[in-house]
């Protein structure tokens, strides 16, 4: 695998080889970046490959106490697993490692996986991260990478900052694109009663009518895709019945 040839020596930033018996499952360690609360920790996880990688995004697990990240919990990053319409086939596990570092000072905002430690805890378990050592592949910590660089804006350093950026800019750009589309949705469907029977509303929609409609549809516990499908039964009735709603 061209990827494994590519990551098998250590830089001071990551490393990362699949396990001898499975191609899909790679360990990885990435170091913490500078001038934050992760400096000096060193950490080690899991990536989790999908049959059709790289049309497809990688899961990441992180194994080591960081303070940021759940352990043993697949972690939602809009360049992981969790966030596929994000996800670019030209995009490698080395893109996935300098992102996850990248990420890592970053606000959890309560994304699943996501952990807010305080600055102190943090920096506590970077100190102790180094004497760490994975019981699946033996791999020590303290042994893990190369020598750090003094320079804090080497080549990977910077793209980790910069990927970091970009992802999550892209990340709240489809949640942007997601609740217009879902705005809409809710113009055109206009309300629906507990029976399921559809109520078109020909009244000017304003934000006020907008946020009146999610409220409603919340409370009654219905969604868009199952308006869908109450508009989709109704007509094959009707067309059942020779006529068309």
């Amino acid at each position: 695998m061209k990827e494994a040839v590519e990551l098998r020596n250590p830089t001071d930033m990551y490393y990362a080889q699949p396990l001898e018996d499975n191609l899909f499952e790679w360990h990885f360690t990435v170091r913490g970046p500078k001038d934050t609360d992760f400096e000096g920790g060193i950490y080690h996880g899991r990536i989790l490959l999908p049959i059709d990688y790289p049309m497809k995004p990688p899961s990441v697990i992180l194994l080591t106490p960081n303070g940021r990240f759940q352990l043993n919990q697949k972690i939602c990053l809009s360049i992981s697993g969790h966030h596929p319409e994000s996800w670019q086939p030209s995009w490698s596990i080395r893109t996935a490692l300098l992102a996850l570092i990248g990420f890592m000072p970053t606000h959890a905002a309560g994304a699943l996986g996501s952990l807010e430690y305080p600055p102190d805890e943090r920096r506590k378990l970077a100190k102790i991260s180094h004497d760490w050592v994975c019981k699946e592949c033996g791999l020590c910590m303290r042994n893990a990478l190369a020598n750090e660089i003094a320079c804090s804006d080497n080549a990977d350093a910077i793209e980790a900052r910069y990927l970091a950026t970009q992802i999550s800019i892209k990340g709240e750009k489809e949640a942007e694109k997601q609740e217009a589309t879902n705005d809409q949705n809710l113009f055109v469907m206009g309300d629906v009663s507990m029976t399921g029977n559809v109520v078109i509303d020909s009244s000017p929609v304003t934000p006020e009518t907008l946020r009146h409609r999610r409220s409603s549809s919340q409370s009654r516990g219905t969604s868009i895709t199952s308006v869908r499908n109450s508009l989709i039964l109704r007509r094959m009735f009707f067309m059942q019945n020779g006529a068309i709603a």
